[in-house]
Parts: structure tokens; sequence; C-alpha cells
């Protein structure tokens, strides 16, 4: 059984100079960038995951605008699926599970943006339907947070997520191990 990659929500709106940059976005692009292409070289099964947030309340990620596009270092190419989702999990709602059951894979490997948000859901989700679930942790990206008056830089909110899904949902492997 092959393992598919899951990209998630690497979009244009979380870079600088767009609406919603987070930390270490172009490194994590980059490195997701790299992962793509070993998937690609050996003819591996991809799947993007792109966001639209729709409503008045849409602060990034709008309908039709160059920050909902996913970014040039891992665009879609040929044949490649493309989901598109409203909800921070890239199952709810969406056919990736169908999709998923129609390659036969019962493994993904998961890259993206937020960490503490679309990422985490979407590997607790995958977890939850008892895939098999690798995360390329430095091929993703977090925001700096803010709780109870304490904010959180974003390679800390980062770690944190990482940690809570390696204690129970998925395997942390860096991009470099994943490609080798």
């Amino acid at each position: 059984m092959v393992a598919t990659l899951v990209i998630v929500d690497i979009q244009n709106d979380y870079f600088p100079g767009y609406a919603f940059p987070l930390v270490g976005a172009d490194d994590a692009a980059a490195r997701a960038g790299e992962l793509l292409v070993g998937w690609r070289d050996r003819g591996a099964p991809v799947v993007h995951v792109r966001h639209v947030w729709e409503g008045p309340d849409a602060a990034f990620m709008r309908p039709d605008t160059a920050g909902s596009e996913i970014h040039p270092l891992v665009a879609p190419r040929g044949e490649e699926t493309v989901i598109i989702k409203e909800h921070p999990n890239a199952f709810r709602d969406t056919p990736l599970d169908g999709i998923l059951t129609q390659l036969d894979t019962g493994e993904l490997v998961v890259c993206g943006m937020m960490s503490s948000l679309c990422v985490d859901a979407t590997v607790r989700a995958a977890a939850d339907l008892e895939y098999v679930v690798t995360v390329a942790h430095d091929a993703c990206a977090a925001p700096d947070l803010t709780f109870d008056g304490v904010t959180v830089p974003g390679r800390q909110v980062h770690a944190a997520f990482m940690a809570a899904l390696a204690d129970s949902y998925a395997t942390m492997t860096p991009v470099r191990e994943l490609v080798a």
C-alpha cells in the first residue's frame, strides 16, 4: 500500500504581504515543495486541500481572491486532486475519505497550514478514520496565538500541537527522511 500525500491549505493568505501570515510559512512551504517533488518523482498520489471561507465575516481565504489560491511552491499540476473545504477538518463535508478509498490508501503523509487548526483537525480526523498518519512536521506552520492575556509565539504553538499529535495520532517525521 502506498502513502498518499495530503497538502493542507498552503495558500497565499498565510504568507507575508497577504491577509494572515504565519510564523515560518516560507520555510514550511519550501519543505512542502520538496516533499511534493519527491512524491511526484515516485508517482505516488497527492491530494491538495484548499480552504475557502465564504460569508461576511471572512477575514481571509475569501473566494475568488489571490490570497485563497494555492501557493506556487506546492501548486497542483496535471491530474492531481484538489479538494475545496469550508471547515478546518479536511474530511468534513468533502469527498476526501472517498478519494482515499478509491486510491486504496490507508496511510497518509500530511503537511500544511495551520499546525494549530486545519492540520491538527485533519490529522485527528484521519486517525479516527483509522488511517496511519505521518506528519511532515517541518512542512507545517502556525500563527502566534493569544489566550488569557498570554501571547504564545508561533514556533511554540507549532511545537505544542505537533507534540500533542505525536502523543496518540501521528508519527512526526522531517521532510528529509520522507524523501530519502
